[in-house]
């Protein structure tokens, strides 16, 4: 028992001085990226805010400055989804000024261009490896990354308030807190709990605006129980089968309540199986998501940067084929020093991560959004309208149960004259959009229309 305790007091004492023998915040200017031929034209800063009640977890960022006015233009914080998923998908695959130039990889490291519809032609946006354990962020403490939804939350505004106090230039702009997918669980929670430090005059006080959402999980029954109305709308199941589960599952199809329903649901899923959930328009190929070799793993003693593919590689051609570049290029030696990635930290980086134990215990975000929209924020909801994976169905339905009333009913918007999506507003500063055609990370299937999107919104114009 005392050798117990012993053990306890010094892993104790052990985490203090770990945390206190980094800083709470470092930061590099990046002028030039592995893979990308010149310097880069917009400003890149990466780095470490160290969050956690003994500063354990170092987060890592992404920070681009808006390439039009960065002093006035709003600031965003990017959370994204997964949960665990990096910041760089965000950056690279979704709103980002990067992508990737799609070539068949030869074993020469990926290259990179400019994405001409990045968010940062009129934002600064902040992109997180957030929590612990995503991306290049890690841990100080325990290396089991064990988390949850509060957790993350809380950690998330803790990034923020650090990092605004280490840059406060930026303290004036207007705020936003934006993301998608799983972020639609997090994000409410950090929203409001600016809110409350803004009412209790707590410093710094921030210039908070509102918060965007994409495709978001928000409420388990919602999410998941919209699949089975979405995909008879979309014309996958037949009338018969949809009367059937109607009837056998009484409208609830979050819950089997009978063997009926059951049945019902298996011959829903049945039909659905063949197609790519998160875009049913692309094709369905292998989701790459490159683990460690066996006896690896990413910790702070373990910097080997080897990975092993799936047995099976997506086709060159498949959008995941993309994502298998990025692996490429984030566990290059290059890259990690460029980036200024700490040496030991992060072992095989993943674009999703495979080792957060992730404890999943906000069921429904809803409360959160009505709170913080009665509040007087703005908030802009969109959906890619041909994701599975959390479909607008489901969201429009919470929305619904806001009980807002309309302000501008349902209508199609459009870029350069050809409908783009179909939008309705509701009072509280609440605006639905739909992205036509698009799958559950929008902006990586629209750009284009996604860019108009938001430079309307964040205006305030007509969308």
């Amino acid at each position: 028992m005392a050798k117990g305790l012993l053990y306890s007091i010094t892993y104790f004492y052990m985490l203090i001085f770990l945390s206190l023998s980094l800083p709470t915040l470092s930061k590099t200017n990046i002028k030039d990226l592995p893979g990308f031929p010149g310097p880069l034209p917009f400003q890149l800063e990466t780095g470490y805010v160290s969050v956690g009640d003994l500063k354990e977890d170092q987060l890592f960022y992404y920070f681009v400055e808006s390439e039009r006015n960065p002093k006035e233009d709003p600031l965003i914080l990017w959370l994204t989804g997964g949960p665990g998923c990096s910041a760089f998908s965000a950056v690279a695959y979704e709103i980002g000024p990067l992508d990737f130039k799609m070539v068949e990889y030869n074993g020469s490291l990926p290259q990179l261009v400019l994405n001409p519809y990045s968010w940062t032609k009129v934002s600064n946006i902040i992109f997180v490896d957030q929590p612990s354990g995503s991306g290049f962020s890690y841990t100080n403490g325990s290396e089991d990354y064990r988390t949850n939804d509060h957790k993350s939350a809380k950690e998330a505004h803790e990034f923020l308030i650090k990092w605004l106090i280490d840059h406060p230039q930026f303290l004036s702009n207007p705020l936003y807190i934006g993301g998608s997918s799983y972020a639609g669980v997090i994000l409410p929670v950090v929203v409001q709990e600016i809110s409350n430090d803004i009412e209790a005059r707590q410093e710094p006080i921030l210039n908070l605006k509102g918060y965007i959402l994409g495709n978001p999980s928000t409420d388990r029954k919602f999410d998941t129980g919209s699949f089975v109305p979405h995909a008879h709308g979309m014309g996958l199941i037949s009338d018969e089968l949809y009367e059937s589960a109607k009837k056998n599952c009484k409208g609830n199809y979050y819950e089997e309540r009978n063997i009926q329903c059951s049945m019902d649901l298996d011959s829903v899923n049945e039909l659905l199986s063949g197609l790519n959930k998160a875009s049913i328009l692309e094709p369905k190929c292998v989701f790459v998501s490159p683990k460690p070799k066996p006896g690896q793993r990413r910790s702070l003693h373990n910097n080997s940067t080897n990975f092993q593919l799936p047995y099976v590689l997506p086709a060159f051609g498949c959008r995941t084929y993309r994502y298998l570049l990025s692996h490429y290029w984030a566990n290059d030696d290059s890259v990690r020093n460029a980036l200024q990635v700490r040496k030991g930290t992060v072992g095989v980086w993943e674009r999703c991560s495979s080792i957060i134990s992730y404890v999943k215990d906000i069921p429904s975000t809803i409360h959160y959004h009505l709170n913080i929209t009665s509040r007087g924020y703005r908030a802009l909801i969109y959906s890619g309208d041909h994701d599975f994976e959390v479909p607008f169905v489901g969201t429009l339905a919470w929305i619904r149960s806001l009980n807002f009333p309309i302000v501008d009913d349902w209508r199609s918007w459009s870029v350069d004259g050809q409908v783009a999506g179909y939008t309705r507003s509701y009072a509280n500063n609440l605006t639905f959009v739909t992205v036509k055609g698009a799958g559950h990370t929008a902006p990586e299937y629209n750009p284009k229309e996604c860019s108009a999107m938001l430079q309307r919104w964040i205006s305030h114009n007509r969308m």
